[in-house]
């Protein structure tokens, strides 16, 4: 059997295949190991229903793949459906919300308890238990502001207001006459934040977030309205309920464990959570004190962006460096080397329309809940962004790294060929090390906006830095400040990139009056052999 020598790019993709592979397979085995675990989705960021913390205090629990645990009303409620089934851990996925459902439905989650109203909507896809908890539907406002007074619905004629994408409290809004209906916005946190900088006059909420938000920022306020003043809705729309995948075995074993909480009780648990969610601290310098109670956090989630930012870059640009030598090989003179590739050319071409004539975030949703849809290749999230990222990064890359290839001047090309070099032996030892230094600028801008881009896999719930900041905000409502601590962090990341990269190029560059040295030294020994 002959010996083949080993290429090195198809060593490394190999590899990286393989461990994307394992990842896929490891996520699974654990998942149907973990008989005794009952996984749950939930957004952990809409208190009191349910909130991130950094310890275990009053009864939190795991939030799976970090170091953060997961607490509220919905968290107790999981706790005793847990013990119900005979499960003796819980564990939270946190999962933003447009996320909870291709989670429940791809397998990734057992059940989904979030404070989700089981809507005609909704139950087209899952499945839901009987409720577990009941609201009453209230308008959150401006303390200060020109609607701070309302007593009825028809006192928000001519107000903007919006709620959350995907809600029935957004469509609640059709029912105010003369209303401005705002877009919807993904989170709470959005919304708080577009409330305090009067962008908008209120939006939709239940009670027990209103109670919340309000205790924790005097510049909110919860208007509840008496009967006949409020809107008019389904029972279903103000209740909460337990989405289950269709055909869940568990459904009617979930219901009769509800069953056995008196009413009395779950109100004591709706108290307990609205008295035990995070009080952000009020007294001193803000930044000091975000960095005091959340920088663990903090750091974490950049990390994580930095993590992430550089793999995908790195994988990324070996990922151009083979398209764009794939797209610059000549035509051969037979017909099936020809045929080869033009087909490979035209693969590649299809890559870089495809990846770079698509969001990002698009690509992570598909990516992320589709290969678990359709192939039940239950990947973990860094390891989706990671493939996310380097694939998006390597389609910019490749045409950047092609350029750099064919504006090297066609002398060397000839030159190289009377020398009797192949095509690869060009690439490697004359093109490439030009057309790879001539693009590092642009590989450095590339991290750069990786950097940045990396806040749009928090579709897939990447507890990224932007994804951390916006849970913060959503715990100590301090929006405007801690958008603006993550802000800081940013603009450090990129500044020092930023730098590093430029010493970098200064040394592949070399000393600028290199020539001029070099003619001073010719001079120099000319003098010396007249002399002589």
């Amino acid at each position: 059997m002959k010996n083949l020598k080993a290429n090195p790019l198809l060593t490394f993709f190999s590899a990286i295949i393989m461990l994307l592979g394992l990842a896929g397979f490891s996520s699974n085995q654990v998942h149907a190991e973990e008989s005794d675990t009952l996984r749950v989705g939930m957004e952990a960021n809409y208190p009191p229903y349910n909130w991130t913390q950094q310890d275990d205090s009053n009864g939190a629990v795991k939030i799976d793949g970090e170091s953060l645990y997961a607490n509220g009303y919905d968290v107790q409620m999981a706790k005793k459906i847990a013990a119900g089934l005979g499960k003796k851990n819980v564990v939270v996925a946190k999962t933003q919300w447009d996320g909870l459902l291709p989670s429940l439905t791809s397998g990734k989650i057992d059940m989904i308890i979030a404070g989700m109203s089981p809507t005609p909507e909704r139950r087209q896809a899952i499945d839901f238990t009987n409720a577990y908890y009941t609201s009453n539907i209230i308008m959150v406002v401006n303390s200060k502001g020109k609607y701070a007074n309302a007593t009825s619905l028809a006192d928000f004629n001519g107000a903007k207001i919006t709620g959350q994408l995907g809600t029935f409290h957004y469509d609640a809004i059709n029912q105010i006459q003369g209303a401005i209906k705002e877009p919807a916005m993904k989170d709470f946190s959005a919304m708080r934040v577009s409330l305090e900088s009067k962008t908008i006059d209120g939006y939709v909420s239940e009670k027990p977030e209103g109670i919340s938000v309000s205790g924790a920022n005097p510049n909110l306020k919860m208007i509840e309205f008496k009967n006949g003043q409020g809107f008019h809705l389904d029972t279903s729309e103000t209740q909460s309920a337990i989405g289950l995948r269709k055909g869940d075995p568990n459904l009617e074993k979930v219901n009769e464990i509800l069953a056995t909480v008196p009413e009395n009780e779950r109100d004591q648990m709706m108290t307990d959570a609205v008295h035990n969610q995070p009080k952000p601290a009020t007294e001193g310098n803000w930044f000091i004190n975000i960095w005091q109670q959340y920088g663990s956090m903090l750091l974490r989630g950049t990390g994580m962006t930095v993590f992430i930012s550089l793999i995908g870059t790195i994988v990324g640009f070996f990922i151009g460096l083979l398209v764009g030598i794939v797209r610059t090989i000549p035509l051969a003179k037979t017909r099936g080397k020809r045929w080869l590739t033009r087909v490979a050319n035209f693969l590649a071409s299809v890559y870089i329309e495809v990846f770079r004539g698509t969001p990002m975030i698009v690509q992570a949703a598909v990516f992320y809940y589709g290969a678990a849809q359709m192939f039940g290749l239950n990947l973990d999230r860094t390891v989706a962004a990671l493939v996310v990222v380097s694939i998006n990064t390597g389609a910019y890359l490749s045409e950047i790294i092609r350029s750099g290839i064919i504006s090297t001047d066609e002398g060397q090309f000839e030159a190289a060929s009377a020398l009797g070099m192949n095509h690869f032996q060009r690439m490697r030892k004359i093109i490439l090390p030009q057309a790879v230094r001539n693009s590092l600028p642009s590989v450095a801008n590339e991290f750069i906006v990786n950097i940045k881009d990396t806040s749009v896999l928090s579709i897939i719930s990447v507890s990224e830095l932007f994804f951390t900041g916006s849970t913060i905000a959503g715990q100590n409502f301090q929006f405007f400040h801690t958008y603006l601590t993550i802000t800081f962090i940013y603009l450090v990341l990129t500044f020092t990139i930023t730098r590093i990269f430029r010493f970098i190029e200064k040394k592949l560059n070399g000393p600028k009056d290199y020539n001029l040295m070099a003619n001073q030294e010719q001079v120099t020994s000319n003098s010396r052999e007249v002399k002589n």
